[in-house]
This record gives structure tokens, C-alpha cells and sequence, in this order.
């Protein structure tokens, strides 16, 4: 099932890490009597750390932040609990989000427009969320003297070729701009990066599940494709686990595996017992053949943290001799930090993966 070969030119002393399933980062004591906000929190994600912090921890109070009224609705019904509040508004619009920032402890911020073949078409609709959306919720956090802020972000952010990528990059400056300015026991920022999050919505996972209880061809774009895998836990794990260990202006990696898009529509054929044709659609609007999540740059100037990298914001300032005069040294030789080689795995290995997942869990148990 584990197929790190191509890993292991590169990768030597991380490939346990990113095989072998650790425990869930615990979170019970450090969110006692805590108020915590969620931009974007309707989302999987947002779904994804409520439950988590329902099971886990005794906190104060969980906002979430979002312009939805109908999920929130579903989702106040859904999880039945008073400890949730649940605020209208948009990043765009600063005065709404000073209203849910009030007395909050710790925001993970994670409003976006993340489709890609939307933000293509959209792309300043994008900008006005990704960048100046995440820069309200920045500044808000740090007037309203909030501990600490994880901003979260994407492997498409790195060498973007798309304008989801290309605003969430700027997020990443923004965030980091703002960290310079300002002290880590006033405001701490830091940035999560990470790959596709399994069955997250408008991902290709539930897409391929419907395809199949229609019994209709499923539609992929290029076999060959490959993509990072995280599932919501492992999501979940980033962002706490930046929550204990980050400093100011860090960007914490969580390393992954990867498949190809073949390999995962067959993988989810196999274990649903499923027999649909596949109809090759070609490549969409802004897609990459493989993402990465780190540069050769970010790799160099990077702390090995286990299942993680910590990757330290460059704190020179605008005195320009310092960039002729101050650089980076290194022996080691590595590439980029891709879907292409990473972990690579099998059919086998992608189901392992999809049986841990709740939707999958549900047809499973129906058949």
C-alpha cells in the first residue's frame, strides 16, 4: 500500500511521518474558558473543528462568522448547542466582523472563495475576499488584542497560476505583513497551509459519489493528475497544533500523500461496488497537472517538526542592503515538496483513506 520510493530520494527521515496515522492533537486544556471565532465557520472546516471542540474541550464560547443564514440555521439546528453563537456578516464589511470580535481569544480564519474555476471568472471578487477580507479580520483581531490568529491557506497559493491561488498567496503576504509590525504577546499570526481537505465541499470526492449513486459516468479531468490528501481530522490537527506551536508570522505544512485522480475515482468504484464508465473531460480553468506545498526556498529556511513543517517568516525589513548582504546557505539539496513526490499511494491506500470518511461511511453501511 505504501509506495515512498520516489519519496525517498528526497524525503529521508520524514516518510514515517507521513505514513503512519498519528493521535489527534489534544486540545482540552488549552480551550478551557476560551472564546473562539470562526470566519467562514459554516464550511467543512468550520463544521469539521465545532464537532471537535463539542467532544473535547470546555470552552466559553464558539462564534461563528459567516454570510450564510440558511446554514447557519441548519447548523445551529444540527448541533443544538448554546455554547455556539452565530453572526451574520462579511469579511468585506470591517464593521461586521468588529462586532463577532469582541472579546475573543483565538480566530481561525477561514472565509474564502476557493473554487478555482470561479475565481477565474471572478477574479475581483476573489481579491476582495481572499486579500482585503483576510486583512479586515487581521486588523480587527489585533485592535481587539486577540491572542493568537491562524489564517488558513492552500497549496495553490504556491506558484500560482490561478486567481484562487494568486489571492490566497497575497493572503499569506498580508498576514505576514501584518506580523511584522506587531509584537507575538499582543497578537500572534500565522498561516496554515495545506492540500486538498477529503470531501470538503465542491471537492471532486462528493462529486464522485454522487456520480455513482446516479450511475452515471464519473467525470475526470486528467487520470494522471495527482493531488495531496488530508482528511478534516488531519485539517484539524493543523490548525491546533499551530495554536500550541507557532510564533509569530510562521507558516506550518502539514506533509501528506498524495494519488492520482485515476487511481481515487477507481479506489471509490472498488470499495462502493460500483461498476460506472469514466469519461475523460479534459483540464478546467486554472488547474495544475500536480500542487505543491512547499518551495525549495520555504524547504531551506524550514524546521523539521515531525508530521510538520514550520517554515519562519523572513524578518528583514525595507533596508534593501540587507538583501544584497543577508542570505541563505545550505547543503542540503531537496526539490519543491509536491503531489508528484510525495508518498505516493496505491488504490488500497486510498481506500484506507475513504473508509474514514462519514459519507463514504453512510453508503458502506447502506449497501
Amino acid at each position: 500500500m505504501k509506495d515512498c520510493s520516489k519519496t525517498d530520494l528526497f524525503w529521508k527521515g520524514n516518510i514515517l511521518s507521513i505514513c503512519d496515522q498519528q493521535k489527534p492533537v489534544p486540545i482540552a486544556n488549552a480551550l478551557k474558558g476560551k472564546r473562539v471565532l470562526i470566519t467562514g465557520g459554516t464550511g467543512s472546516f468550520g463544521h469539521a473543528v465545532v464537532r471537535r471542540f463539542l467532544k473535547e474541550g470546555s470552552f466559553l464560547e464558539i462564534r461563528i462568522f459567516s454570510r450564510d443564514e440558511l446554514k447557519q440555521e441548519l447548523m445551529r439546528q444540527e448541533l443544538n448547542d448554546p455554547r455556539l453563537k452565530f453572526y451574520i456578516g462579511d469579511t468585506r464589511d470591517r464593521a461586521s466582523v468588529d462586532s463577532a470580535m469582541d472579546s475573543v481569544d483565538w480566530v481561525f480564519h477561514a472565509a474564502a472563495l476557493k473554487q478555482v474555476p470561479s475565481c477565474e471568472f471572478f477574479p475581483l471578487q476573489a481579491v476582495m475576499t481572499n486579500i482585503l477580507g483576510s486583512s479586515n479580520v487581521i486588523q480587527s483581531a489585533i485592535e481587539h488584542q486577540v491572542k493568537r490568529v491562524v489564517c488558513l491557506s492552500t497549496d495553490k497559493a504556491v506558484y500560482p497560476i490561478n486567481a484562487m491561488g494568486m489571492t490566497k498567496a497575497l493572503m499569506e503576504k498580508t498576514a505576514q505583513a501584518a506580523s511584522r509590525e506587531i509584537q507575538e504577546e499582543d497578537t500572534c499570526i500565522c498561516i496554515v497551509r495545506y492540500g486538498n481537505v477529503m470531501a470538503s465541499r465542491g471537492s471532486v470526492i462528493p462529486l464522485f459519489l454522487r456520480q455513482i449513486q446516479e450511475r452515471v459516468p464519473l467525470t475526470i479531468t486528467d487520470p494522471a493528475m495527482t493531488r495531496f490528501l488530508m482528511t478534516l481530522q488531519d485539517a484539524t490537527d493543523l490548525v491546533l497544533f499551530a495554536l500550541s506551536k507557532s510564533q509569530q508570522g510562521d507558516l506550518l505544512i502539514r506533509k501528506s500523500p498524495a494519488c492520482t485522480i485515476g487511481d481515487l475515482a477507481q479506489a471509490m468504484l472498488t470499495l462502493l461496488h460500483a461498476s460506472n464508465p469514466v469519461r475523460i473531460i479534459g483540464v478546467r480553468h486554472g488547474e495544475k497537472k500536480f500542487e505543491t506545498l512547499a518551495t525549495v526556498k520555504e524547504l531551506l529556511a524550514a524546521e523539521d517538526l515531525g508530521n510538520y513543517y514550520r517554515v519562519r517568516m523572513d524578518t528583514r525589513d525595507l533596508n534593501y542592503n540587507k538583501y544584497f548582504s543577508e542570505g541563505e546557505i545550505s547543503q542540503r539539496i531537496v526539490e519543491d515538496y509536491t503531489s508528484d513526490n510525495t508518498q505516493r499511494l496505491d488504490q488500497e491506500g486510498v481506500m484506507k483513506l475513504l473508509r474514514q470518511l462519514p459519507e463514504i461511511q453512510a453508503v458502506l453501511k447502506d449497501q
